[in-house]
């Protein structure tokens, strides 16, 4: 029996779609799959590091390992309406401002979610040289703006449904950024499985993957244990809300928009000179 080394992440999008898999609901078609659950950007690192068969990840960082790694058609999360928020512990305030205190000026201290996150990509494309980014826990982001230790960040998952109850103010929507600037739906992340696993088996996790998301899909209400186990402190609300925006058409099947939306992005990313070059496209499966 082949082993696969699979890392899901704790989203709520992500425990739902594998929820067949993770409760044995679905058949695994003789794969023997060893599964961990991280977030994204604990994902992304692993996966720079050579660890996992097949993974979640950011599409900024599957741009990044193209030369290994191919995006599953099934299991991505892009969309309109998705992206990341840019947001702000104070009204009127933008990071290309420096900020005043004490008699003195500072650059502004931006958070991003993970170097190698989409919403962190989103940033250097749009607000590029603005303010200066550093990295944290997405979870940490929205009490660092509340306590006003950090000046503005890049808010993702729930935080697009919570970011008002923390009196925080935004800046800007980057994926309304994104979709008036290609037309096309924000790619954040996808299923990306190694090249060296040849066709047979990718389809094989590709059909694994997409009975798991048909069954979630048959069984809702079934899935929120599964989701509430690794988002415990989200209520089943802002759980079904995740799913809602984040589990849709693409995340059945990346199709020709989907694919699109990739392909727009290695140009974008390409024009900005934000992947090396000579780097390869990234290939759908």
């Amino acid at each position: 029996m082949q082993r696969i080394h699979l890392g899901i992440s704790t989203c709520p999008n992500d425990t739902f779609a594998f929820h067949g898999i993770l409760t044995g609901k679905v058949s695994l078609r003789g794969l023997d799959l060893r599964i961990e659950l991280l977030d994204v950007e604990a994902l992304n690192r692993r996966l720079f590091a050579g660890d996992f068969d097949v993974a979640k990840a950011s599409f900024h960082a599957a741009l990044l390992l193209a030369d290994e790694l191919g995006v599953l058609p099934v299991g991505s999360a892009l969309g309109f309406g998705v992206g990341p928020l840019l947001l702000a512990s104070k009204t009127g305030t933008h990071p290309r401002a420096p900020i005043v205190a004490g008699g003195s000026t500072r650059p502004a201290k931006v958070l991003g979610p993970g170097l190698h996150t989409t919403a962190t990509l989103l940033y250097k494309l749009f607000h590029s040289g603005e303010g200066q980014l550093q990295q944290t826990v997405f979870s940490n982001i929205m009490p660092a703006l509340k306590a006003h230790t950090a000046d503005f960040g890049i808010c993702i998952h729930e935080g697009r449904f919570t970011w008002k109850r923390h009196g925080l103010a935004l800046v800007e929507d980057l994926g309304t950024a994104w979709e008036k600037t290609t037309s096309v739906p924000l790619p954040l992340g996808g299923i990306l499985a190694r090249h060296r696993l040849g066709d047979e088996t990718i389809q094989k996790v590709s059909n694994i993957l997409n009975d798991s998301l048909d069954y979630g899909l048959a069984h809702r209400i079934e899935t929120i244990p599964t989701m509430q186990r690794y988002a415990q402190e989200l209520t089943e609300e802002i759980m079904l809300q995740h799913v809602d925006l984040y589990v849709n058409q693409w995340t059945k099947d990346l199709g020709t928009l989907g694919r699109n939306a990739l392909l727009q992005l290695n140009q974008q990313v390409t024009t900005a000179g934000l992947l090396p070059p000579g780097s390869l496209a990234l290939k759908v499966f």
